[in-house]
């Protein structure tokens, strides 16, 4: 059992009071005092503080050999989540993410009493945006993923929710499957999160990128405007932006199909949000680098300089969720990914967050970057230009439309596109997309 005996506190206004008897103490850096209290444990207790601060008081517990433990994230808290227990300091609490109010009364007024489909529910996003759908008092919950494992997995963790649950075992490249299953449930909304996302594998086999990315989601949106389906979101990606990869670019004429389908009077809201990399999600860095260490190492680091933008998984959920409430038809959003991270740094926090020194009990090994990969990310190309909207954390892209003769060409290229083997598939992406430039 835990016994309190100080309060640690960045405001000198708070020095020298008492709660409950227990002092108030200066910043935690007073433990580097000769008289500081001698500690087995620090609790960390400040969920809406910088993830700088939050290192910076890992750093000093860890050189003066306190463990420490944290209470739930902000974002958590916010999000509804109650965890009653303590948990170690984990990544996601010193990357400097700023704390994301999302209100559950304008989610839940967008969402309440429809029935709303969402593709990929299986996974990392899909199955984040499940858990918070079935808590805005929707109608009923379409749950559509090709993977019947992840599918059982999303399905069994929401069971106890007070929403109809209903779960499909459907490919979203079957497009027989996909009108009927519009038609038989006849959602308002629609989360499309389906996609083939990992670089190094589509970068072998590229018609199975524009299968599932391009392919897949125009006879969606297309079975969506047939049945009147209200909202239609696309979950992009970064790699859309300049795209270097096949998966860069298969997500980037998912984009120009969303621009092509909301041309016109059609009874569909069709809207795109564009975001970057998610802690922890399937295939990242965060679990790769994880298993790498709980092996004794080496933990492999693409190159020495490279970035990408980090966001939590219910920050990134939430923010779609915000997105689908404020979007107008051929909405474009991108979401405030805050400052690239350093790959590197990930690599040496996480080490160091494990109980291991770097170089000495975990080895860092630079491997060069994969083919397909960006030394840096970005979120926006030069010809679009960003808006502010009603959130501090999503911005509305500008310019750079489709045009009605592109879609018109976009159109009939996707007609060719359904039989191409994977060298024929590199030559048709780089015709519909003079912007594709591998690397």
């Amino acid at each position: 059992m835990l016994k309190p005996v100080v309060f640690f506190d960045d405001s000198a206004r708070k020095k020298g009071a008492k709660i409950h008897g227990i002092p108030v103490s200066g910043p935690v850096e007073i433990l580097r005092a000769p008289d500081a209290p001698e500690l087995s444990e620090v609790i960390i207790a400040m969920p809406s503080t910088s993830g700088a601060r939050v290192r910076e008081v890992v750093e000093l517990l860890d050189e003066l050999e306190i463990y420490c433990r944290t209470v739930p994230s902000m974002s958590q808290i916010a999000m509804g989540e109650v965890i009653a227990q303590l948990r170690p300091v984990e990544i996601g609490d010193i990357l400097g993410r700023e704390t994301v109010y999302l209100d559950p009364e304008e989610l839940r007024e967008f969402i309440k009493d429809k029935t709303v489909l969402v593709t990929g529910a299986g996974g990392s996003i899909g199955s984040e945006l499940c858990r918070q759908l079935v808590n805005l008092g929707l109608a009923r919950l379409i749950l559509v993923d090709h993977s019947e494992y992840q599918l059982f997995e999303i399905q069994t963790e929401l069971a106890g929710a007070e929403v109809e649950l209903v779960s499909e075992v459907l490919d979203v490249q079957d497009g027989a499957a996909i009108k009927s299953a519009l038609n038989r449930y006849q959602p308002s909304v629609i989360f499309h999160a389906a996609a083939y996302k990992h670089v190094s594998l589509m970068e072998r086999q590229p018609m199975m990128a524009i299968r599932n990315n391009v392919l897949a989601t125009h006879q969606l949106a297309r079975a969506a405007v047939e049945q009147g389906v209200e909202h239609f979101i696309l979950i992009s990606t970064d790699k859309a932006v300049a795209p270097s990869s096949v998966m860069g670019a298969t997500k980037r004429l998912a984009e120009q199909v969303l621009q092509g389908h909301a041309r016109g009077d059609v009874p569909t809201c069709f809207v795109t949000v564009r975001f970057g990399n998610v802690l922890g999600s399937s295939g990242s860095v965060v679990p790769i680098f994880q298993r790498q260490i709980e092996m004794g190492g080496p933990v492999t680091v693409t190159d020495e300089k490279a970035t990408r933008f980090f966001m939590s998984i219910p920050e990134a959920a939430g923010l779609v969720l915000r997105s689908a409430a404020m979007g107008k038809n051929r909405d474009r959003f991108i979401l405030d990914m805050g400052q690239p991270i350093r790959i590197m740094d990930l690599a040496r926090e996480m080490i160091r967050l494990s109980g291991f020194e770097v170089g000495k009990d975990i080895e860092i090994q630079f491997i060069g970057l994969r083919k397909g990969e960006k030394l840096h990310e970005e979120l926006h190309s030069a010809d679009e230009q960003l808006a502010d909207t009603a959130h501090p954390k999503i911005k509305r892209i500008q310019g750079a439309e489709l045009t009605t003769e592109q879609w018109r060409v976009l159109e009939a290229a996707l007609l060719e596109a359904g039989d191409l083997d994977d060298s024929a598939a590199l030559d048709w992406l780089h015709k519909v997309l003079p912007e594709f430039r591998p690397e």
